[in-house]
C-alpha cells in the first residue's frame, strides 16, 4: 500500500492529479475492507477482496502506462517506488503466460501440493466440465492465460 507522505517523499511528477482520484478511491475501498468483520470466514477468505483490490490498482497502473501509454515513465516509476502498484506482479504480467496472473503466490511451488502451481492456473478446459474452483489463497476462478 502507498507509504506515509512525510517530508523526505520527493515531489509527484506531472500528470499524478489525473490518476490520484482513482487511486484514492480505490485504496479508501481497501482502508474499508479492511475494517469490515470477519466473522464465519475462515482466515484466508477474508484476505480475498483486498487482494482483488490491490490487483485491480497494479492493473490500472500497467493498464494506463503498458497498453494505452497515458501516464510517462516518471510517473509509473513514482507509483511503484511509493507502493501503490506491486513492481513483482507487473512484471509477470509482461511475461508470457503469465498475462492474466491473479497474484504471485498462486505460481510459488511452495505454496502448493507436490510442487506445482495453485489449480486456478490451470486451463478451464482441463478441468471436469461444470465443476467450480476456486483458489485457497485469492479466491480466483481462474487465471490461466489460455482461458
Amino acid at each position: 500500500m502507498p507509504r506515509i507522505k512525510t517530508m523526505r517523499t520527493k515531489k509527484a511528477p506531472q500528470g499524478w492529479e489525473t490518476i490520484e482520484p482513482t487511486l484514492n478511491e480505490l485504496y479508501s475501498k481497501v482502508r474499508e475492507l479492511e475494517n469490515t468483520p470477519a466473522e464465519g470466514k475462515r482466515k484466508p477468505e477474508s484476505l480475498w477482496p483486498i487482494m482483488k483490490l490491490n490487483h485491480q490498482i497494479s492493473r490500472y497502473l500497467y493498464t494506463l502506462y503498458y497498453s494505452k501509454k497515458q501516464i510517462s515513465k516518471d510517473l509509473y516509476d513514482y507509483c511503484v517506488h511509493e507502493k501503490w502498484a506491486d513492481n513483482n506482479l507487473v512484471s509477470k504480467w509482461r511475461k508470457p503466460g503469465y498475462e492474466k496472473l491473479c497474484c504471485l503466490m498462486c505460481i510459488q511451488p511452495t505454496n502448493h501440493n507436490f510442487g506445482t502451481t495453485c489449480i486456478c492456473r490451470v486451463p478451464k478446459k482441463d478441468l471436469e466440465p461444470g465443476k467450480v474452483i476456486e483458489c485457497q489463497h485469492c479466491g480466483c476462478r481462474g487465471c490461466a492465460s489460455c482461458d
